[in-house]
């Protein structure tokens, strides 16, 4: 059976906030925008496609922060720094994102996933 992939994009504003969306479901709802890759998909595809669904932003994927692997779905996520050259406004544009909104690294909202917190200090 093959392994899940996941990928996850850090977006960053102006003043180094990062963009974070809470799910409608799960109890760590806090999370990077990201999702689960589609078949013959890359994770650099995934994350732009996932950015593009949760927030409605076209985001370009620079440099891979780190690889982390969820055993309690056995899937690995890739998590990515995307760019947001053009400085569109993030909003939720899927039916599972309740909020988005750009946050400082020390006042991360709570409950999060702990793939944010180990994707921004790589």
């Amino acid at each position: 059976m093959p392994k899940l992939i996941g990928a996850a994009a850090v977006i960053l504003d102006s003043e180094g906030s990062v963009l974070l969306v809470k799910h409608s479901y799960g109890k760590n709802n806090w999370d990077l925008p990201g999702g689960k890759a589609e078949e013959n998909e890359s994770a650099e595809e995934t994350a732009k496609r996932e950015v593009l669904e949760e927030v409605g932003l076209e985001v370009g994927v620079e440099q891979l922060t780190g690889i982390y692997y969820d055993p309690n779905y056995d899937m690995h996520h890739f998590v990515f720094i995307a760019n947001n050259d053009n400085n569109r406004v993030p909003r939720p544009s899927s039916p599972e994102i309740l909020e988005c909104r750009f946050c400082s690294r020390d006042e991360l909202p709570k409950p999060i996933s702990d793939f944010p917190v180990r994707g921004m200090d790589g």
